[in-house]
């Protein structure tokens, strides 16, 4: 069963009249939400908003644990997570859509793994490859199908947050090899790693990071705010064509 985290702005992707809500308790604390179960072309599908029912929940506040834990308890066997991210590379331009293949972490004091307690043993998990190769397969075929246009690989870079990145910095996540830049990546991807859940990302670029372009001197919030809605419709029909491959 699929499952959408979705994060800034894509709160109403779609219009679910038999939806209903499940709320989990985990071993963890509360997840960001109740999880939103609901059919989307033919198929049942999770959602679940990272942020909290009216996006009160910064990223460093996040209960990571307990939003992957609630989704595996719900019965999710894959994870599509939605994000907004700022654009580095020349071609990350605001309005793109990117499926990254790959993770830079710097966030720091989150709570990042499941085997951290006395009562568990500690696990090691291999994280080479950070995404599920044939689930971003799958997310490049969906929009393939829907005539969506998407860039089929970058680095992204999984800042603290909630504040915007400085341009020093940016300049930083460059010349480490990022392409993208967002908050809320990690720890999320890991412990979807460690569930043993396939997990990928749907990016939608909403502007270009600190320092770069029109954001050369300051980033234009409302700009973002509108950059996002103009995306929400196309990143729905890609979600449409992926659930509907078993249809």
């Amino acid at each position: 069963m699929l499952a959408i985290i979705g994060g800034s702005g894509v709160g109403q992707l779609f219009d679910l009249p038999d939806r209903r809500r499940r709320i989990i308790r985990t071993p963890y604390g509360d997840p960001s939400a109740p999880i939103v179960v609901a059919s989307v072309a033919g198929q049942k599908t999770l959602f679940l908003a990272r942020h909290g029912s009216g996006h009160v929940l910064p990223p460093h506040r996040i209960n990571y644990r307990a939003n992957i834990y609630a989704l595996k308890e719900a019965g999710a066997t894959a994870i599509v997570a939605l994000a907004s991210v700022g654009g580095i590379a020349p071609d990350a331009v605001p309005g793109v859509i990117a499926v990254p293949h790959q993770i830079l972490d710097y966030t720091h004091g989150r709570e990042a793994t499941f085997f951290d307690g006395a009562d568990r043993v500690v696990r090691h998990v291999d994280f080479t490859e950070p995404y599920d190769a044939s689930l971003r397969r799958r997310l490049l075929d969906a929009a393939a199908t829907v005539g969506e246009a998407v860039l089929d690989r970058g680095v992204y870079a999984a800042t603290q947050g909630p504040r915007l990145e400085t341009a020093a910095e940016i300049i930083r996540l460059r010349q480490d090899g990022a392409t993208l830049v967002g908050m809320t990546g990690m720890p999320e991807a890991v412990l979807a790693r460690e569930l043993e859940l396939p997990y990928a990302h749907l990016c939608f670029v909403v502007n270009w990071a600190a320092g770069l372009g029109d954001s050369a001197s300051a980033i234009d919030l409302a700009a973002i705010d509108r950059t996002i809605v103009g995306c929400v419709e196309r990143v729905r029909r890609v979600i449409l064509a992926l659930a509907g491959e078993s249809t």
